[in-house]
């Protein structure tokens, strides 16, 4: 099993134990300790942190199991140390805002399915390994496990959303945000990396590092900003270090959906010389769509929307606000999520495809040569398969072409290329298991590669 070194300044954070790919080993198992820095790899105790995630000013992610769930459950860990050189009391005061968060992300966590669930948050101290007779502390959150893409990832891989993409996720996330902003919490780092969507569609909101607790201080005001924020998505008010208020979440928001929408980078989308967003010469969306993010985008925080809940009854009229007579859930009209494929539906797709284009390439090959006719098999099958991903055609209306298909060559004998039934049928099954076998091993290799990068 591979364990990954979560000291920062670890040269070598590899380390691999042979013993650990046992489960009940695992499970029984003393500390590991990196074999280049000396850092503990079993964090607490039961956490084995396996693979770096990604890396911020701030902190750190990475992937990790927990030994002491029943099946090694999945989780995040978080690292968070504070930067440079600090006093005493400056890291009892970091300590002290650290478990603030914490608590702040328990709460919400527990409570809405779409943030990931904290599980655990502790300190540990080391040994330095670059000041002798020196020691380092580290803080870290352990959270739920979101298994998909976020939309910055999809984005590069798949391309511009379109506007009904653009519509289901600002609607989970305005959703999302009018439940964190009811708790008086401003998110401050609203962009497409930190929105995940599982495997089954659902959008997560995560990373909550930077949370700011709007009431509940001494003098009954807004807090102002600390900086922590993405270049291109906070607003002027984040940006020059004042007050933020829940319009700074919906600003952050609609760049979110700007940049998905045009597929270009937040900066190119700005023109400072006139202090305007230019993103709407990029595409031909719904003018309703278009006129709500530009009054998300606007500088002055007066001139916004000022809540999750406005935005959503602006696109979507039918939004019903809770009463206080009743705990009735508000939820806007559904737009459903892109579907996924599911396992099953991917390789029944690829079943009817195969046996579809054998089909066909057993017709075309009776009425010319059997080179072009292949050729001709393969163009149509890449359109079948092309139209499949786009869910312009479902696996059951296939079904029903190569039925059609069948009963076509069937009844006509000059399309049989002088085979019989029972042979036609054979080379049918075999064009399935091909076209299954390709597909499961495609799949395989893109699980593996998502799982290497």
């Amino acid at each position: 099993m591979e364990a990954y070194c979560t000291r920062p300044r670890c040269p070598r954070p590899k380390n691999y134990f042979a013993d650990l790919d046992d489960v009940s080993t695992l499970k029984t198992a003393q500390q590991k300790y990196c074999a280049t820095c000396g850092m503990p790899l079993i964090l607490d105790g039961r956490y084995m942190s396996t693979k770096l995630l990604g890396r911020g000013g701030f902190a750190s992610a990475f992937l990790a199991r927990d030994r002491r769930i029943p099946g090694i459950r999945a989780c995040v860990v978080k690292q968070f140390q504070p930067a440079g050189d600090i006093s005493a009391n400056q890291l009892r005061i970091a300590q002290q805002l650290f478990e603030r968060e914490a608590d702040v992300l328990a709460e919400i966590g527990r409570e809405h399915e779409q943030i990931p669930e904290l599980y655990a948050f502790f300190q540990i101290t080391v040994p330095s390994f670059t000041q002798p007779n020196q020691e380092e502390q580290f803080f870290y959150l352990v959270q739920e496990y979101i298994d998909g893409l976020n939309l910055e990832e999809e984005l590069t891989q798949k391309g511009k959303f379109s506007e009904a993409e653009i519509l289901y996720m600002l609607q989970e996330i305005l959703k999302i945000l009018k439940f964190v902003h009811d708790k008086s919490i401003i998110h401050r780092d609203i962009k497409p990396s930190n929105i995940m969507r599982r495997q089954d569609g659902k959008l997560f909101l995560l990373d909550f590092g930077a949370v700011k607790q709007v009431t509940n201080v001494a003098s009954g005001t807004v807090a102002s900003s600390t900086g922590i924020y993405s270049a291109g998505f906070a607003p002027p008010e984040q940006m020059t270090g004042n007050q933020v208020f829940p319009c700074t979440d919906l600003y952050a928001l609609a760049v979110t959906a700007v940049t998905l929408l045009t597929g270009q980078p937040a900066p190119q989308l700005f023109d400072p010389l006139i202090n305007q967003w230019t993103w709407r010469s990029h595409v031909d969306i719904d003018p309703h769509l278009a006129n709500t993010l530009d009054k998300m985008l606007l500088p002055a925080v007066s001139q916004r929307f000022q809540s999750a809940e406005e935005v959503l009854k602006e696109l979507f009229p039918q939004f019903i606000p809770p009463t206080t007579l009743t705990n009735t859930p508000t939820q806007p009209p559904v737009i459903q999520p892109p579907a996924s494929f599911s396992t099953t539906d991917l390789l029944s797709g690829a079943a009817v495809s195969g046996f579809e284009g054998a089909l066909i390439a057993i017709a075309l090959s009776s009425l010319i040569s059997p080179m072009i006719a292949f050729i001709i098999t393969i163009v149509i099958l890449s359109v079948i398969i092309f139209a499949q991903t786009r869910r312009w055609i479902k696996t059951t209306n296939l079904l029903i072409v190569a039925t059609i298909t069948f009963a076509i060559v069937l009844f006509v004998p000059s399309l049989q290329a002088g085979m019989d039934i029972q042979q036609i049928v054979i080379l049918g099954i075999a064009g399935s298991l091909v076209a299954i076998a390709v597909t499961a091993l495609f799949k395989l290799i893109y699980k593996l590669l998502s799982m290497m990068f």
